[in-house]
């Protein structure tokens, strides 16, 4: 378990420091780095309870992942997010426990978890804290990562896999099961009275895993397009993101957008986004939004997409076309060729390569 205290203390301080020199560091970089910190300090802790024999079973860690998961999320896909002294009162039931566990020195041993003691009323506490802040934090990380990505698509033509926030969510699923792992071990332990580190050994080996997947995906996260907030605000010179326009500023807003996007075919663009386009047509975003989705029944990603995996089906059956797959990919605005394939497959049912070979078979017959 010692051993376990200082692998976490050195993985925690190493993450962070990467972190903190991360070259173009951002608000979610300095978010993490405060994040490893904490970690780190709870590895230290546990050192040194160990170290001088005083160590109890309660861990407050829980009460440091939750708030720091919630405000993460919140940095990474808020645009008008700031750090402010008022974030730090989330840490409030931390250092309460923190310092309450080493004060009195008190056992809290999951066998005698319910025992009519002192620190009865704590452990209770303690519990239910642990409960509330692990399920309102977790579900508010959760919603704000899977809005954003709902977000991506009314926003950009090209979604980066930095900007999917794969390995957050990832976590955030990862930390659900953990804690339901968890919940279910100790409540077996306490029902049969059953004096065992279990829990604790095993909070403890999770955090350190946590800390090395943070770190990892930390360090290679970029800062990834955050529009959460501005997609939700009214326009300047916009009452409500829902006022009626009228028939003729909805037909004029779909001919401005047509025109842009397949006459002067902008689609081409790999890096064209609904705030390009708005800028482009002259018309505010709410209004390009609700066109694409209300009058052509699409959104920004697939409307655009679906111009360029038409375009290069028209390069693929060309008989002057001497590019390869790859480069017809690129030459029709998909950034990657993953994102190529991805996007041709789901919309013909067919790779380009296998699109290509039906096609010059159908001219063989």
């Amino acid at each position: 378990m010692e051993t376990l205290a200082w692998i976490g203390l050195s993985q925690s301080l190493f993450g962070a420091l990467l972190m903190g020199t991360k070259s173009g560091v951002s608000l979610p970089d300095r978010v993490l780095t405060l994040w490893l910190l904490l970690m780190a300090f709870v590895f230290l802790s546990l050192g040194l309870d160990l170290k001088s024999n005083s160590f109890t079973i309660l861990t407050s860690s829980f009460l440091i992942f939750n708030p720091l998961l919630y405000l993460y999320a919140s940095s990474a896909t808020l645009s008008n997010f700031r750090l402010k002294w008022h974030h730090s009162l989330h840490l409030i039931p931390f250092i309460f426990f923190e310092i309450y566990s080493h004060i009195t020195q008190t056992e809290f041993l999951p066998g005698s978890f319910f025992e009519r003691d002192s620190a009865f009323a704590v452990r209770m506490a303690f519990t239910v804290v642990n409960l509330i802040s692990w399920f309102v934090y977790t579900t508010i990380a959760l919603l704000l990562i899977h809005r954003h990505r709902l977000n991506l698509k009314n926003e950009l033509s090209s979604i980066e896999s930095s900007d999917k926030l794969n390995w957050l969510l990832f976590i955030s699923i990862f930390y659900t099961i953990y804690w339901i792992i968890l919940l279910i071990a100790s409540l077996t332990i306490v029902t049969i009275r059953l004096s065992s580190a279990f829990p604790t050994m095993y909070s403890y080996i999770v955090l350190l895993a946590m800390s090395f997947i943070i770190s990892y995906y930390g360090v290679r996260q970029r800062e990834i397009h955050k529009f959460f907030w501005k997609f939700n605000q009214p326009e300047r010179g916009v009452q409500k993101y829902e006022r009626a326009e009228s028939a003729e500023r909805v037909e004029g807003a779909k001919r401005a957008i047509e025109k842009i996007v397949i006459e002067e075919r902008s689609f081409l663009n790999p890096d064209l986004s609904l705030q390009m386009l708005s800028e482009m047509t002259g018309y505010p975003r709410y209004l390009v939004t609700e066109v694409l989705n209300k009058t052509m029944n699409t959104n920004f990603f697939t409307y655009i997409n679906g111009l360029r995996s038409d375009e290069a089906k028209r390069m693929l059956i060309s008989p002057n076309n001497k590019y390869s797959i790859e480069a017809i990919g690129n030459e029709c605005g998909f950034k990657s060729r993953s994102s190529f394939y991805s996007f041709f497959k789901k919309s013909t049912g067919m790779t380009p390569n296998e699109f290509k070979l039906s096609n010059t078979k159908q001219k063989g017959v």
